[in-house]
């Protein structure tokens, strides 16, 4: 099984996964958090882009299942020195991984993957493309603190151009029967906004009546010397940031991370009780234990078969 794009889950899919997360969020309450459910598989965790969450949840999923686990990161790779990414994947699957733990700069990157491996590829972000393990560890997250997806209302605030989660989490939510709207500057919205059919606003007002807000971080770093779609992180900061007395009482605030303090939101306001960040993280590693049990799943099937 791959994991490219949200949409190749179906909704039973997604309720199964969180069925299985259930489980792993038990499991980390122990003294013993290891289960030897993927003994002798090899998980690779290939990162060609920066990460700290991403990375480190998949590695410490990968062995709290009690599998092999290997990371590469774009540092210290041969990608560095040249080496195109097919040839890496190919040098990969000489050593017959179980599983391609991917993130790239580049959009399609993870599906390109799936050509040169027999192995499950796992999208963990590619570019400004989707990022499909976030939007399920957010919907985790919202069931565990809501007891229900549909009829909830998100917004989702902030630098939708770049952002691949907005992209995941649009498409998933949706799937799931969560009213979502798209808040921030008509710059920092991707051109052909108006087909992707969800509500545009382009003021705060637009955050009145919704159950979360979903504040993304400005990716500065993915504008490569274009100008940039703001005048200044301080003008963004004073128009758009959030602080714990622009959030009404009763909404719960999330941001997929790393935050950018004092930018997006306050420091106040990410410490606040309201906010869900940590709670996030803590429902990614429970997640991504059950995406990773799944995607070898159909081989210890045939194999034990």
């Amino acid at each position: 099984m791959h994991l490219i794009s949200i949409d190749d889950l179906s909704a039973a899919d997604i309720e199964n996964l969180f069925s299985l997360s259930d489980g792993f969020l038990e499991i980390a309450s122990r003294s013993i958090k290891k289960v030897p459910s993927l003994r002798g598989r090899t998980i690779i965790n290939v990162f060609l882009e920066a990460s700290t969450r991403t990375q480190s949840s998949f590695e410490l999923a990968g062995k709290r299942l009690s599998a092999d686990v290997i990371n590469i990161k774009g540092s210290s790779s041969s990608v560095s020195k040249g080496e195109s990414l097919k040839d890496t994947i190919l040098t990969l699957e000489s050593y017959r991984p179980d599983v391609l733990v991917m993130r790239h700069p580049q959009v399609g990157a993870s599906r390109m993957a799936t050509r040169y491996t027999s192995a499950s590829v796992i999208n963990a972000g590619d570019g400004t493309g989707e990022h499909p393990t976030q939007c399920l560890l957010d919907l985790y997250s919202l069931r565990r603190v809501y007891g229900r997806l549909d009829g909830l209302k998100v917004a989702i605030v902030g630098d939708v151009l770049r952002s691949r989660v907005a992209r995941s989490d649009l498409f998933g939510f949706r799937k799931m029967g969560i009213d979502v709207r798209l808040v921030g500057p008509p710059t920092l919205m991707p051109p052909g906004i108006e087909y992707w059919d969800v509500p545009v606003y382009n003021d705060l007002d637009a955050l009145e009546d919704v159950d979360v807000i979903y504040l993304l971080r400005m990716q500065l770093e993915r504008a490569k010397g274009k100008v940039p779609p703001v005048p200044s992180l301080r003008e963004y900061s004073r128009v758009w940031g959030l602080s714990q007395y622009r959030v009404k009482p009763g909404q719960r605030v999330m941001h997929p991370g790393p935050i950018n303090r004092g930018v997006e939101l306050s420091g106040d306001l990410a410490d606040d009780e309201r906010s869900l960040i940590l709670h996030q993280v803590e429902s990614g590693l429970a997640v991504r234990m059950a995406i990773l049990l799944t995607a070898v799943a159909p081989a210890a099937e045939e194999a034990t078969g």
